[in-house]
């Protein structure tokens, strides 16, 4: 009886309490609605590629509820923006996500707009390759209405993309010789090689390349100065037997910036992704692939920046690259498998495993290049230089390859990690030497042993170990040095003395080691 009672009592004191309150008296908003911005940017995209989601968040600082009688698009249904109001529902017979009535915002409350957008560039102007596209928000109309603005960079560009089958749906893939028996072999590759007309790409538009865009035996794919290559996830390039890949990039008029390289990275443009590894796949130089040139370039935010395999004895190298950066890879900045490389003015810095891994064995010049590794996001396994002359099958099996030259010349080789060179080797042929370089190498357990007796001329000369380069930022990829390197005045002369990666003149007497000759860092 007394819990019968006691129930009856709490009861009429909830009905007695919900009687005075007004909680769900829903007044007509008055024009006071709050905004966390007046406009809402949505970075770069690329024509008819959808953006990432923002949000607007929108208050109610007063003390009454308040129903919004309208949110909408002021270009109504033939906005390019589209929108969800924190779970409202779009007017019946409206199209969903351009008009919402009736959005109910409880006192000292807020709620989340999310908006989105998809635009057709050729929609807005039949001549420029990029276009501002804006619109507003409104909010209720007449004398209370209050609007916030939308802007987006729409650019155009060249998309290449493999072909998908209409009735299947099934998507093309690579086919080419791929174990050398002169026998097309198909991959799981999606992508398709390059038409002649596609061959050339130039600093009109951006190019954004869906699967890996493929260079066929006997053709040559040139990338001009100020080109922008932008690669969905899982895409990339591959050259070919007999194909070669030539980036042309340059300097720009004032060599202080890079501004007229050739640019290859992932196809989200917002600044979020700016600098996360592992977006797109690689540059792949097949085996059988010849002559490639790679100068005054920036790949960045690949899985591996470069794939290098095969042809190590051939009379040009399998890649020249010069005056380029590699940076933010989730694997290698370059893995190079029993091949040829020559490499002046290159940085490579922030990868998941090596910067620069020569395995089964290859022949490595390297000269005036930063070799660094400042990666944070995870575990690194390997130090930013890996040089090995052999490779293990899924049997346990052993097989070696030469390793018939690896000379590091001025070099800086550094990083977060300790030691940053690892030098293994199993087969009879291991040539290596390092001539002037700064060397971060501080393991009293194996220096003075094997591969690291740093004090045999045969295979180290004049090198600097464990002195702090003094890089500008390693961590943020900014890799110039500052007055106080060790790299400074530490790297023999070479004649003629040459250039930095800038553009800079070394000095002729006494160079410093690395891409770039110090400067003073401004405070």
């Amino acid at each position: 009886m007394k819990r019968l009672l006691s129930f009856f009592i709490c009861f009429g004191i909830l009905l007695f309490w919900s009687s005075c309150r007004n909680d769900f008296e829903f007044s007509p908003s008055t024009g006071n609605l709050g905004f966390a911005k007046d406009t809402v940017y949505l970075d770069t995209v690329f024509t008819n590629i959808g953006s990432s989601t923002y949000n607007l968040k929108v208050y109610n600082r007063g003390d009454d509820d308040i129903v919004i009688p309208t949110i909408q698009l002021e270009n109504g249904v033939n906005s390019f923006y589209r929108m969800n109001v924190d779970g409202g529902t779009g007017l019946e017979g409206a199209q969903e996500g351009k008009f919402f009535e009736n959005i109910e915002l409880l006192a000292n409350d807020s709620l989340f707009i999310f908006i989105e957008t998809t635009i057709d560039i050729e929609t807005l102007s039949n001549s420029d390759t990029q276009f501002l596209y804006t619109d507003r928000i409104l909010f209720d109309n007449g004398n209370n209405q209050q609007d916030v603005d939308l802007v987006t960079l729409v650019k155009d560009a060249v998309f290449i993309y493999p072909n998908r089958d209409a009735t299947t749906g099934i998507v093309e893939t690579l086919t080419f010789d791929v174990d050398g028996d002169g026998t097309p072999d198909e991959t799981t590759l999606q992508g398709r090689f390059l038409e002649d007309d596609e061959l050339t790409f130039t600093s009109e538009k951006p190019y954004v390349i869906y699967g890996y865009a493929g260079v066929d035996a006997g053709k040559t794919l040139t990338m001009e100065a100020g080109t922008r290559v932008h690669f969905h996830a899982e895409s990339g390039i591959i050259v070919t037997n007999n194909g070669t890949l030539n980036i042309n990039g340059g300097l720009s008029s004032d060599q202080d910036t890079l501004e007229n390289e050739v640019i290859l990275e992932g196809d989200r443009l917002e600044p979020l992704y700016t600098d996360i590894a592992g977006q797109w796949g690689t540059i792949w130089l097949f085996d059988g692939s010849v002559n490639n040139t790679i100068n005054y370039a920036t790949i960045k935010n690949a899985t591996i920046g470069i794939i290098a395999d095969g042809n190590q004895d051939a009379p040009t190298d399998k890649l020249t690259i010069t005056n380029s950066q590699i940076y933010n890879t989730s694997s290698f900045g370059i893995r190079a498998t029993g091949t040829s490389i020559t490499a002046e003015n290159l940085v490579i810095n922030n990868c998941g495993q090596s910067s620069f891994a020569g395995i089964y064995g290859g022949k490595y010049n390297f000269t005036h290049c930063t070799i660094a590794n400042y990666w944070n996001n995870s575990f690194r396994q390997f130090p930013a230089l890996l040089l090995n002359d052999y490779v293990e099958d899924a049997d346990g099996m052993t097989f070696t390859n030469d390793l018939t030259e690896a000379k590091f010349n001025n070099c800086i080789i550094y990083g977060n990690d300790n030691p940053e060179i690892f030098l293994d080797d199993r087969g009879p042929v291991f040539s290596y030497k390092f001539t002037n370089c700064l060397i971060r190498f501080d393991n009293n357990n194996l220096e003075g042993t094997g591969n690291y007796m740093f004090d045999d001329t045969d295979f180290y000369v004049e090198n600097i170990f464990n002195v702090d380069p003094d890089f500008e930022d390693g961590f943020e990829n900014l890799m110039r040095i500052g007055e106080d390197s060790g790299a400074n005045g530490n790297a023999f002369s070479l004649m003629p003395s040459g250039n930095d990666i800038l553009g800079n003149t070394r000095d002729t007497n006494a160079p410093d080691c690395g891409a770039y000759e110090s400067i003073t860092f401004e405070d």
